[in-house]
């Protein structure tokens, strides 16, 4: 008789991986449907670009399907090819990620571990402290001003055992955004050997003038990387494919530590017919513009309060109640995202959909707050 084993392996466990509580993402469609038996639902939560993909992206893919059986590019040269002539770099400044997490969390595996630090804002995006976490380093939360990044104190906050910092302009999930003047301000002083993760994800919908785009700085400062992402106005976000770019060096020791297939065939066809239909872009763009105002416009009149934002989605507050209105917005349909996990139990991050799915939202939250 096999003798049944008895051991504990949280005692062999690494001690950091024990801490770690795993990333939640927004609620499926097909979830809710199975809950609550709704045949309408309007999914709000995940960021998600409601146009779908580029007409040009499908037919792409459906031309690639012949290719099934065959191993992906594991150096994307095509997509880098065509990424470089698009943002005018180097391929050689170019790394292809299994969407921009994979390459932020290589970041932390590349230049932290045990001792040192890892530096990001309060209301930061969830992924840095855990890139941070899962390599033993210390991550290193600086209190947010206005719901958004203070610049000069996550300067301050540097010491000799800070090895990566990560920014996001427009921030996720609070959609603030800092200056052209702040941010020169902040990057020109941090020490040459501390390594600078700009994370843009959600750039192309933000219109603020002063807006400075990582691009510009990337030949002045070696320490600094940009990551972007296809997740969100392109609207891949099922095929996972981001990139970063910076310094050739560093970008080398980001390629040698990811796995060599990492981003799947037709992310990378997806992502380079999606670079060539530029107008898709534009024309989500205006339309997550256009619900922006939509969705304002109708908190404004309910004097609810909201953080302004420059992603597309915003965050309005619902001191003491956010829970029961999430959950009573589940009831009629209406898929948004608590965000009480970053620390702000009374808020509620809005993704910004079509007119009928921001009306629906409208319609569901006036009912709410009518009961």
């Amino acid at each position: 008789m096999m003798k049944k084993m008895t051991m504990q392996f949280c005692d062999t466990v690494q001690p950091q991986i024990l801490g770690i509580h795993p990333y939640v993402p927004g609620k499926p469609v097909s979830e809710l449907q199975r809950e609550l038996g709704l045949s309408k639902v309007s999914k709000l939560a995940s960021n998600e670009n409601p146009l779908g993909a580029s007409p040009k992206v499908v037919s792409a893919i459906q031309a690639a399907l012949c290719e099934i059986s065959r191993y992906p590019d594991g150096s994307a040269y095509r997509l880098k090819e065509v990424l470089a002539d698009f943002l005018k770099v180097s391929p050689a400044q170019i790394a292809i990620g299994n969407g921009s997490n994979e390459l932020l969390e290589l970041v932390a595996r590349v230049f932290a571990g045990p001792g040192d630090e890892v530096i990001y804002s309060e209301y930061g995006f969830a992924v840095y402290p855990l890139s941070a976490q899962v390599v033993g380093a210390t991550a290193v939360e600086v209190p947010s001003v206005d719901w958004g990044h203070d610049l000069q104190a996550m300067l301050g906050a540097v010491t000799d055992n800070t090895k990566v910092i990560y920014i996001a302009n427009p921030n996720n999930p609070t959609g603030t955004v800092f200056s052209r003047q702040e941010w020169e301000a902040f990057i020109s002083q941090v020490p040459d050997n501390v390594v600078v993760v700009l994370d843009e994800a959600y750039l192309e919908f933000c219109d603020f003038p002063e807006y400075p785009n990582g691009l510009d700085y990337v030949q002045s400062y070696p320490n600094l990387l940009i990551s972007r992402t296809f997740s969100k106005a392109y609207g891949l976000a099922s095929l996972r494919v981001g990139y970063m770019v910076g310094c050739e060096e560093i970008i080398q020791y980001i390629n040698q530590l990811r796995e060599p297939f990492n981003v799947n065939h037709y992310a990378q066809v997806a992502a380079v017919a999606a670079i060539q239909d530029p107008g898709f872009v534009k024309q989500s763009v205006q339309i997550n513009r256009d619900g922006m105002q939509q969705i304002c416009s109708a908190l404004d009149e309910l004097q609810i309060d909201r953080i302004p934002s420059s992603g597309n989605f915003l965050c309005a507050h619902f001191p003491g109640k956010a829970s029961e209105v999430n959950q009573a917005l589940l009831e009629l349909g209406v898929i948004v995202r608590p965000v009480a996990n970053y620390g702000m139990p009374d808020t509620l991050r809005i993704s910004i959909g079509t007119q009928e799915e921001n009306a629906h939202f409208i319609e569901a939250l006036k009912a709410i707050l009518q009961r």
